[in-house]
């Protein structure tokens, strides 16, 4: 749908600023998102991001289910981040228990929460460069994410919504000889990453699109509260597993990959370098879980009541910090149970970055903002 407003210029002529709704039902959008562009021929004068098409109402979901059921519904906001998602739940009621979780439990999750962060990043690896014409990319991408999807269904019996963390560890022990599987995985993924490499970052058409255009500064990105890849493209220096540590990031060197020019390309190469450090913090935990012996959960009550108080649980998800504000008056299911998406802040930003560029320009940004609908909409 599009409107025109006449606009005077003031100099016998007169221009015509048109209205575009890019969505909800648009490819460029990945989702169902609906931009709503002010445009003076094919430049953006306005953007107004129109968000709720996907609203479930999860956060009041929350409300009415007992802990355990409560990680099926918070899997699913982020679809590509399921077991990320999973944590922050398990971990704000564990905290108000006051409950140790096994030394192995967090171990295994530290892993299985960097290979979700690899398979994440390479979906956006993948799908970025084909919104913007490069077909062939994904393929490499979904290579590599069906190699370790083996492993991550192996262990929790799902693709995507693995359902695997319990309060106080994961769900069953894992399954034998998988470590060494895992580590094959890896391996494997590992020394095909350059291909991933060679085909894109370098890529003349890919360069020509994404360098310089759609560039968040340090300060907007903190301003909007950009975080993850996102904000670190912009030489924002944060990671919650190194500056504020949980589960066993406390022990293990996280390196932050970081840029500074803040466009399109940064955030790109910012997600494939992270691939590769996950790579090797998911190595760094195979080998401590390979010395580890005891169990991987809490024996608790079948009806599992959390102590009143409030507490609030915060996780480095692959998209950026997730937030969880758990509010608890002694009862099996919380009394209020908040979420700070990544994404939410993420969509924000297009206020900021779409004005002045062009509608093509436009599909470039609205990509290397590694959005998911569903983490916005909650």
């Amino acid at each position: 749908m599009t409107t025109t407003t006449t606009v005077a210029t003031g100099s016998g002529f007169s221009s015509e600023d048109m209205v575009l709704n890019i969505g909800p039902q648009h490819p460029s959008t990945h989702g169902v998102l609906r931009l709503r562009l002010t445009l003076d021929g094919e430049r953006i004068h306005h953007a107004e991001p129109i968000i709720g098409y996907m609203h479930r109402g999860a956060e009041k979901l929350f409300e009415v289910r007992d802990y355990r059921q409560i990680i099926v519904l918070a899997n699913r906001h982020d679809w590509l981040s399921a077991f990320s998602n999973e944590l922050g739940v398990v971990m704000a009621a564990e905290r108000l228990m006051g409950l140790e979780v096994p030394e192995r439990a967090v171990w295994a999750r530290t892993l299985l929460a960097e290979l979700n962060r690899i398979l994440n990043h390479l979906m956006f690896l993948g799908s970025y460069p084909l919104e913007i014409g490069a077909i062939t990319p994904i393929f490499y991408a979904f290579r590599e994410r069906e190699t370790l999807q083996a492993v991550m269904e192996e262990a929790s019996g799902g693709r995507m919504h693995y359902m695997f963390n319990r309060v106080g560890g994961i769900k069953e022990e894992l399954p034998e000889g998988w470590t060494t599987r895992v580590r094959q995985a890896i391996g494997d993924v590992r020394r095909r990453m350059p291909e991933i490499d060679d085909l894109i970052r370098h890529n003349d058409i890919f360069l020509a699109r994404t360098k310089g255009v759609g560039v968040l500064s340090a300060a907007d990105a903190e301003k909007y509260g950009c975080s993850g890849p996102i904000a670190r493209a912009s030489g924002f220096d944060f990671d919650v597993r190194r500056d504020e540590p949980y589960l066993a990031y406390g022990d293990l060197n996280v390196p932050v990959v970081t840029r500074q020019a803040g466009d399109c390309h940064a955030r790109f190469e910012c997600l494939l370098d992270q691939v590769l450090v996950s790579l090797d913090l998911a190595d760094a935990c195979l080998a401590k879980l390979d010395q580890l012996t005891g169990p991987v959960n809490t024996r608790l009550p079948k009806v599992l009541k959390v102590p009143e108080g409030h507490t609030y649980a915060w996780t480095e998800n692959p998209t950026g910090i997730n937030g969880y504000y758990l509010v608890s008056r002694g009862d099996k299911t919380p009394w209020r149970l908040k979420l700070r998406t990544a994404s939410y802040a993420h969509v924000q930003a297009l206020t900021t970055l779409l004005p002045g560029t062009l509608i093509p320009d436009m599909v470039a940004i609205l990509g290397s903002m590694f959005f998911v609908v569903g983490d916005v909409d909650k």
